[in-house]
């Protein structure tokens, strides 16, 4: 039997709805805002008229972005990097977290590998340091510099190690009582149940490797071997009036460090925005089950 529901608790209901659409649209309005300034004139974005629609309508800071070849090459750096980083990182932290989820009379050297992964997470060399390892590695100016960079993510490792651990035993014992070996187990069992953190780990390594930006300027001494990250931050660094032709010093006149740092953000985010709705449904439940501590 439903009992019909109370008017408090029809109120509470109300006042929860009401909160969350409150909290979403501030979580909203922020990326909506930049959009807006990023097609609105300076002098009225300086002057704080714009709030809710662009005034002045201008494409002028999206222009000054676009109309350079340079950004195209940005670009393809950008995803090439996301894809090589994506690819080696996937790899790499699946098949060190997979026997990290064993015991440790499983697996003999597991609580010295965790501990030092543990510490490694804590701290690390400095910059110095790390610059010397790539440069003696070969890794500057190259794009492997960009996908390697950023060392063995510890967090996702741990992550995925224990959803892994959370999987019940019984499936990996009665595939061994059948004969399968331990590559069987993981690729046609354990990564099938694992989309979830699987899923996760994509996403925090796609926008890791999207947004970065520091390792390129350290890197590479080449401009077209900048990402697209690295690339849209030197266009409020270094601009040379002298190379302006009248277009451009016409659009430089309608935009602003503001304005074109609105477009900047919303360029850089837009393919974030994109993907983010096909993850989105194992995003949640991946952290949630990965962060179970077993």
């Amino acid at each position: 039997m439903v009992e019909e529901r109370s008017v408090i608790s029809k109120l509470f209901n109300g006042f929860n709805l009401f909160l969350l659409i409150i909290i979403t649209l501030l979580c909203i309005y922020p990326v909506w805002y930049m959009l807006v300034v990023s097609f609105s004139d300076k002098a009225a974005v300086a002057a704080g008229q714009v709030f809710f629609w662009p005034k002045g309508f201008t494409l002028g800071a999206y222009k000054l972005i676009l109309d350079d070849v340079q950004f195209f090459k940005s670009v393809g750096v950008s995803v090439t990097r996301v894809i090589l980083g994506t690819i080696t990182t996937f790899v790499v932290v699946v098949l060190m977290a997979y026997p990290l989820s064993k015991t440790s009379k499983e697996f003999k050297p597991r609580n010295i590998i965790m501990w030092t992964l543990i510490f490694a997470m804590l701290f690390n060399g400095g910059l110095v340091p790390w610059y010397m390892t790539m440069k003696t590695l070969g890794l500057t100016n190259s794009i492997w510099g960009l996908v390697l960079g950023g060392g063995l993510p510890v967090f996702n490792v741990i992550l995925v190690m224990n959803f892994f651990r959370n999987l019940p035993k019984e499936l990996e014992e009665s595939a061994i009582m059948d004969g399968a070996g331990p590559w069987r187990i993981l690729l046609n069992i354990i990564l099938p149940l694992s989309k979830p953190v699987l899923a996760t780990i994509l996403v925090f390594t796609i926008v890791y490797h999207w947004n970065e930006f520091f390792q390129a300027m350290v890197l590479m001494t080449k401009n077209d071997q900048y990402p697209l990250q690295t690339y849209i931050r030197s266009l409020t660094v270094v601009t040379d009036l002298s190379k302006l032709d009248a277009e451009s010093a016409k659009l430089l006149t309608s935009t602003s460090n503001q304005t074109l740092n609105a477009a900047k953000i919303f360029i850089s985010m837009l393919p974030l925005l994109i993907i983010y709705p096909f993850f989105q449904k194992y995003f949640v439940k991946g952290i949630t089950l990965g962060s179970v501590k077993g």
